[in-house]
Formats: C-alpha cells, sequence, structure tokens
C-alpha cells in the first residue's frame, strides 16, 4: 500500500544506533547512552505533588481547553516578563499551549505552509525542524549554521531561495550545534522578516539551560517581533518535565489564532491535572531551572575535561544540555553514523551521529548530559581507552 507524506521521509538514523544499544544491552554490557536528549533530572516535586492532587479530583478528568486554561497562559506571560523581559504579551491574544513543542510545531506548519511553499530551516538541526515542514508539503531550504557566519548564511538562503520563503525556523541555544544567540542577533533576524514578509518561528527549547553567564535572549524583546515572529516555549528543558508535554506558542496574534482554531478540531490539549502543576512549576518553582543548569554544568565539566584527556579537543557549550564533537581526524572518513556505532560497539557509549540532523552535520557526533558525573566519567575513560588503543 502506498502512504502518505511518509514515504519520502529521511531514514532515522538515530534507531540504527538504539538498536545496536539493545542488542548489546542484551548480551550483558553497560553501554552509556549519551545520545537520547532525555532529561533524567527529576521534576519540580511541588510540581507532581500538585498533579497528584489534582488527578485525584474527577472534574480534572473531564475534557480540557486545546488553548490551554487561562491561568496557564497568564503563567507563562508572567515568567516571559520577569525572566525574559517582554512585558507586552496578552494571554488570550498572544498565547496557545501545546502538548509539548514538536506537536506545536508541526501543528504551526500546517497553518503557515502547504504546497509549492517554501521555509528556510538551519541544517544542521533539529529533526523536526527540518519534517515538519515537509509534512506540510512544503519545500525545505537549508541554511548551513555551524559557522560564525551562520547569519549571514539564514540572509542568504531567504535571499536565494524561489519562491520567497513563508516561514524561517530558527533555535537559539542551537540543538544539535549549540550555538547561542544575542540580542542584536534576534532583532536582525526581525529585521529581515519584516523587510521579506516571512514568519520567522523561534524554538526556544533551551532558553533556561546555559552556562558562563549567557542569558538567552527571547525573539519576542526585539522590536516589532510581534509583527512577525513566534516562539515556542517548553517546560521539557527547563524544569525537566520532559514526559509531560507542556509546551506553547506565543507571539504575533493572528498565527497564534490560526493554530489555536486548527487545534481545537484535533484535540482537547494537555490532560488538565497537569495544566494545573505546570502552572504551580511556573509560579512556585521559578527558580528550578537554575538548579537544573547546576547539574548540567557539573556533567559538561566531567565531559569536556573527560573527552581532552582522551586527546578529543571538543568546545564547551554555552548553551542546551549537549555537546556538538567534531569526530577526532583519525576516524573522521567513517562519517557519523559509522563513528557513533564503532563508540557503541569498542567504547559502550551511545552517542547521536550527525548526520541524523541533516546534511550538514555528517563529521559531528552529539553528546547529551543525561548520565550523572561517575557515569559520564566511565565513558570518558572507555572512549580514551578506544582513541588511544589501550
Amino acid at each position: 500500500m502506498q502512504f502518505r507524506r511518509i514515504h519520502d521521509l529521511p531514514p532515522y538514523v538515530f534507531a540504527a544506533v538504539d538498536q545496536l544499544k539493545r542488542e548489546l544491552r542484551r548480551d550483558g554490557r553497560d553501554v552509556i547512552d549519551l545520545g537520547f536528549g532525555n532529561p533524567d533530572i527529576p521534576s519540580p516535586e511541588i510540581a507532581v505533588e500538585k498533579l497528584a492532587e489534582a488527578a485525584g479530583k474527577p472534574i480534572n478528568h473531564r475534557y480540557s481547553s486545546s488553548r490551554g486554561l487561562p491561568n496557564l497562559r497568564q503563567a507563562v506571560c508572567e515568567r516571559y516578563a520577569s525572566h525574559f523581559g517582554v512585558t507586552n504579551l496578552d494571554p488570550d491574544q498572544h498565547v496557545v499551549s501545546t502538548i509539548g513543542a514538536k506537536e506545536g510545531l508541526a501543528h504551526l506548519m500546517w497553518v503557515l505552509l502547504d504546497a509549492g511553499d517554501v521555509a528556510v530551516v538551519p541544517s544542521p538541526s533539529y529533526p523536526i525542524h527540518l519534517v515538519a515542514p515537509r509534512l506540510a508539503g512544503a519545500t525545505v531550504v537549508h541554511a548551513r549554521i555551524e559557522s560564525a557566519e551562520f547569519l549571514e548564511a539564514i540572509e542568504d538562503a531567504v535571499r536565494a531561495a524561489q519562491p520567497a520563503p513563508r516561514v524561517v525556523i530558527v533555535s537559539f541555544p542551537h540543538n544539535p550545534t549549540t550555538v547561542v544567540a544575542t540580542p542584536e542577533l534576534m532583532q536582525r533576524l526581525v529585521d529581515l522578516a519584516r523587510e521579506r514578509e516571512f514568519v520567522l518561528v523561534h524554538d526556544f527549547a533551551y532558553a533556561d539551560i546555559a552556562f558562563d553567564g549567557h542569558k538567552p535572549p527571547s525573539v519576542l524583546a526585539a522590536d516589532g517581533a510581534l509583527d512577525v515572529a513566534v516562539e515556542l516555549y517548553s517546560l521539557t528543558k527547563s524544569f525537566s518535565m520532559a514526559g509531560w508535554r507542556m509546551g506553547f506558542v506565543l507571539g504575533r496574534p493572528d498565527v497564534v489564532a490560526a493554530l489555536a482554531k486548527l487545534k481545537s478540531y484535533l484535540d482537547y490539549g494537555t490532560f488538565q491535572p497537569i495544566q494545573i502543576a505546570s502552572i504551580v512549576a511556573l509560579r512556585e518553582a521559578s527558580d528550578y531551572p537554575l538548579e537544573v543548569n547546576e547539574i548540567y554544568k557539573s556533567r559538561r565539566a566531567a565531559l569536556i575535561g573527560g573527552l581532552q584527556r582522551a586527546g578529543w579537543d571538543v568546545p564547551a557549550p554555552i548553551g542546551t544540555m549537549f555537546t556538538w564533537a567534531r569526530i577526532p581526524e583519525a576516524y573522521r572518513e567513517l562519517g557519523s553514523l559509522e563513528f557513533a556505532l564503532k563508540l557503541a560497539r569498542e567504547a559502550d557509549v551511545a552517542v547521536s551521529p550527525g548526520i541524523g540532523f541533516g546534511p550538514g552535520g555528517d563529521g559531528h557526533v552529539r553528546f547529551a548530559l543525561v548520565e550523572n558525573e561517575q557515569r559520564i566519567n566511565q565513558a570518558t575513560r572507555s572512549i580514551r581507552r578506544l582513541l588511544q588503543g589501550e
């Protein structure tokens, strides 16, 4: 049978590493998984307690609102005002809740793109950024952003695209490359969107995960952003609430309204006790991301230090919970998938191959800081034995 939309999706290369990892574990091997970016840090205790309390009330077992509870939308506007300096958000006009950021982005593309339209997307990039426009029928134009000239690459791709792009997707701090943005960069992107009349979509998944004094800017803080931009914000990484699937799309009112209309036909929103507990997380555990950051900072130090001792010089990221590592020269000709499989087979360490993030990702692998320091040290010692032929 011929299926629609999925037939031309690229192979999900992460599955090859995951399959090997499972096979090795079945054979009794202790494979340390630093590939899948699945946070292992507990969610805020106060939110968990509120979830249990709310789940015990039958009134919360009914359908909720696909747009999100009013207090939830108000709470995320409060966070934007206090943490990102964005004070002009109206919870009724500028916010819709989503079932995690991936769902929000995918359905956002449905209301913005159609067959014949063009979206400019960085490469390498998080897979849903590359796939969601294609699922909407659009053509994806890649902008290489791993160099210092990533803004110029985006501008060049926008100006060269035929027809002119309707959407440009960016994400800072960036997964997988860990590239970060300045407020000046955000302003230039907003100005470009106004000049070229496209919708700027900023995935702010790592809004609160940053180090060494870097404070990730919201695109909505730029002048004129509400005329051209929307931003995806999530509790997944900031509050370590990955499985809760609580996200938001904020910004340009007509785009938010269009997404809300579509979602009214597709879902009834996240389970209401999760929404209630998320309000508590935003208002009563607002400093929890600082605790999460300290944990990732210690893990970053363990990983970078261990890789350096192994002779693998990898720059320390100042944003995200990842490290983007160029493959050591001696193994570069293998490509990222074969090198990742080699690390799993010979060092018992699973990482994400860069090619899985698009054509610009080959030549790198991505480490996720999702194990404690002891396990990370164990992983880097094993990598050192492999790289140094011990």
